[in-house]
């Protein structure tokens, strides 16, 4: 080939090298702004029982997806994650903390508890394993949301009144944030309940976003401070 051939290869060649340039550094910027997007994200992991694995629930319906998307309509950054498992034990929750909880985590909505209080769980063993999980949280400084359930058994006034203490005393003794009772948004409406009545169909979960929605907010306020044990 003469050097005029190669000469108007180059010509040719050269633009479409700039553009193929121009994409790769376009690309890279979009994906270096991604990554600094999910970086300054709170990622905020939901450690729960039935009501938050959403078990029988779409995708787009459940707790964490409805909580997700109505703080990301008040411009919020998170990256909500489901850790809710079918019939949890609070003693369970703590077996798979570790996992369920990995580094990086900046929030926990703790919501265990309630599978013990129906069960009949002696209260000081679910109350020792919630201990347990908030001074690991606690020493990780990941800030902790600890969900309390409506009292409602067949184990009589006095074994009621002492899970509706402990959740209670669990936040002061360890300064975190309450909500005082995760199924109360649902647990009197059957039309916001699923077939059997004991778990929320989508429309209570949605009730139930709306009413925890403020102390999730503050939660996130706790995260921006850096200290969990900051109000």
């Amino acid at each position: 080939m003469d050097s005029q051939s190669e000469g108007l290869r180059a010509m040719v060649s050269r633009p479409a090298m700039i553009v193929s340039t121009a994409v790769f550094l376009v690309l890279s910027c979009l994906a270096s702004q991604n990554c600094r997007a999910e970086d300054k994200a709170v990622r905020i992991v939901v450690l729960g029982d039935s009501h938050t694995a959403g078990s029988g629930i779409a995708v787009g319906y459940r707790f964490t997806d409805q909580l997700e998307f109505a703080l990301s309509a008040k411009g919020k950054a998170v990256v909500i994650f489901n850790a809710g498992v079918v019939h949890d034990t609070a003693a369970n929750g703590l077996a798979r903390l570790d996992r369920a909880v990995p580094d990086g985590t900046d929030a926990v909505i703790l919501q265990l508890g309630g599978t013990d209080m129906l069960r009949g769980t002696d209260p000081n063993v679910t109350r020792a394993a919630l201990a347990a999980i908030l001074q690991n949280l606690q020493s990780r400084r990941i800030v902790v949301l600890l969900c309390g359930a409506r009292p409602h058994t067949n184990f009589g006034h006095e074994y009621e009144k002492a899970f509706a203490a402990m959740f209670a005393g669990l936040a002061g003794e360890y300064n975190v944030l309450l909500y005082e009772a995760f199924d109360d948004a649902f647990v009197d409406d059957p039309q916001l309940k699923a077939l059997g009545g004991l778990h929320p169909n989508p429309t209570g979960l949605k009730e139930v976003v709306t009413r925890i929605l403020p102390k999730v907010e503050a939660l996130i306020d706790r995260v921006s401070l850096g200290d969990p044990l900051m109000l």
